[in-house]
């Protein structure tokens, strides 16, 4: 069973955004399952907003692409099928929720992400979002 979810790729200062949720040993990206109704860009900008504060408006959502890897921590799937997005935000950053902290990270920091957010990490590669 796949699992789908949505994700937020923000890039500051040629570094990755990624979150540690709670309880959890690898950093993924701000994001999450979408909920009925809800578009792709809406689900992210929810999601975003409910982990993080900032506000993301959908109609400024520019899609990067699609990863599918394995899951990460999540016996009941066989795989992640993730959408990304990016997209300017205003209001500031802070963790809350599910999350506990929010970290910047390289191309070299890699070992530290969950499988699909390093796929997205080399998905933000690909559009030069961040240095090699």
């Amino acid at each position: 069973m796949e699992l789908d979810v949505v994700a937020w790729i923000h890039v500051r200062e040629k570094r990755l955004l990624t979150v540690r949720a709670r309880g959890r040993d690898l950093l993924y990206l701000p994001g999450g399952k979408t909920e009925p109704g809800e578009s792709p860009a809406e689900a992210v900008a929810r999601e975003v907003a409910e982990e993080l504060g900032p506000v993301l408006s959908p109609e400024d959502f520019t899609p990067l692409g699609t990863v599918v890897t394995e899951p990460h921590d999540q016996p009941r799937y066989t795989s992640v099928r993730m959408v990304c997005f990016t997209a300017p935000y205003t209001g500031p950053l802070h963790p809350s929720a599910e999350i506990d902290e929010l970290l910047l990270v390289s191309p070299a920091d890699r070992g530290l992400l969950a499988p699909a957010s390093a796929a997205a990490l080399d998905l933000a590669l690909s559009h030069g979002l961040l240095d090699r």
